[in-house]
């Protein structure tokens, strides 16, 4: 019956064989295949380009006659983002990931937002150079999961691969500054290598319950706070999204300065 309406299936696979190797062995590269000999394939497959492929590729603006100006440098963003900070009174103007800091700047932002997005952080060196000048503006920046990533690289500190990515919307999160646990949406397999974060530059704000892995960051040097989870709970729990909220008191108290 399958063979004759042409549907794909599988048989005598040994999957308590299978999950035991990706319990012990984290996550890996895998493909269903009746092609022999796609392990050396398999091992040298690696994903790239991935911020490209996801980003805008033109500017575009939610909310125009918003009373404050943020940038979202688009990474890949989620909808939820521009809505947050649109019920905020913002006017938000998306940038494609190629953008130079130059021409953020120059727009005038009040605040600056960096997305979400998938891969590697370190895929994206010409970002995080875009990324160390558009720190140094001292303008509110808020970034969140691979945009977290990304801004914490662009100030000296490294990443680490997780043996297990975070998947799902029931992650708990430890603020250091309060000791109160959140739940929290996340998707990400690289984190932020907690021993890298320096002392004076900037602090752990939020640790991985579970894990212990770093989950946010704020800064002392900058105006910027960052975090690894979604705060925009969209869909997924909104436990954290008083962090818009803590942007927004950056993005006012810098303007009243």
């Amino acid at each position: 019956f399958l063979k004759a309406e042409g549907i794909p299936a599988l048989y005598g696979v040994d999957t308590r064989r299978l999950i035991k190797t990706i319990r012990d062995s984290g996550s890996m590269n895998g493909k269903i295949s009746d092609t022999p000999g796609v392990d050396s394939e398999l091992k040298n497959y690696r994903v790239s380009g991935t911020v490209m492929k996801v980003s805008v590729k033109a500017v575009e603006v939610v909310n125009p006659e918003g009373r404050r100006k943020i940038a979202l440098f688009d990474f890949g963003y989620k909808a939820g983002i521009p809505a947050e900070l649109a019920k905020r009174d913002c006017a938000v103007t998306i940038y494609p990931c190629f953008t130079k800091a130059e021409e953020i700047l120059s727009a005038g932002p009040d605040g600056i937002m960096l997305s979400n997005g998938p891969g590697d952080p370190l895929d994206n060196t010409e970002i995080i150079s875009e990324l160390k000048k558009l720190s140094t503006s001292g303008i509110p920046i808020f970034g969140i999961c691979l945009g977290h990533q990304l801004l914490a690289l662009a100030n000296g500190f490294e990443r680490e691969k997780l043996k297990f990515g975070h998947r799902g919307a029931n992650h708990p999160v430890k603020s250091l500054l309060t000791g109160r646990t959140y739940i929290s949406s996340q998707n990400h397999g690289y984190a932020i290598l907690g021993k890298s974060i320096s002392g004076g530059a900037a602090r752990e704000m939020f640790i991985n319950v579970n894990d212990g892995t770093n989950e946010g960051l704020v800064y002392d040097n900058i105006n910027a706070f960052s975090v690894q989870f979604h705060p925009e709970g969209c869909a997924g729990p909104q436990d954290t999204n008083f962090l818009f909220d803590e942007f927004m008191r950056r993005v006012e108290e810098k303007i009243n300065a």
